[in-house]
């Protein structure tokens, strides 16, 4: 497994959750967010994706609602809920707390500062 595949999913919840906590998105939708908010650095297939989705909701971070779209399309929207909010922000102190760590420990002084939130 690749460096980067780690470090992908170490964040993934990270990132799901904050798309999620800005507006309700389909699977398609928050794989496309990904990889477009990412100018493509972070691309995450759909067959990774919808399993991380199914253990969010079954945490409860999460909740999932068929939604039609269209004369017949349907498609399945994930929620943010209130357990996920609570989730997201422990990962987002503790995620700036380690890129605060590592930026000192790569000697980058002009960019720990922003992980000083």
């Amino acid at each position: 497994m690749a460096i980067t595949d780690n470090l992908k999913r170490g964040s993934v919840d990270l990132l799901i959750l904050t798309l999620l906590s800005k507006d309700d998105m389909y699977g398609y939708q928050l794989a496309q967010e990904l990889k477009d908010r990412s100018h493509g650095r972070y691309i995450l297939q759909e067959t990774s994706l919808y399993p991380m989705l199914y253990r969010l909701v079954e945490k409860g971070m999460i909740s999932d609602h068929l939604m039609k779209v269209g004369k017949r399309r349907i498609r399945n929207y994930y929620h943010l809920e209130d357990a996920g909010k609570e989730y997201l922000k422990d990962l987002r102190k503790q995620y700036l707390s380690l890129c605060r760590g590592i930026l000192d420990i790569l000697e980058i002084e002009h960019l720990s500062s922003m992980c000083d939130e």
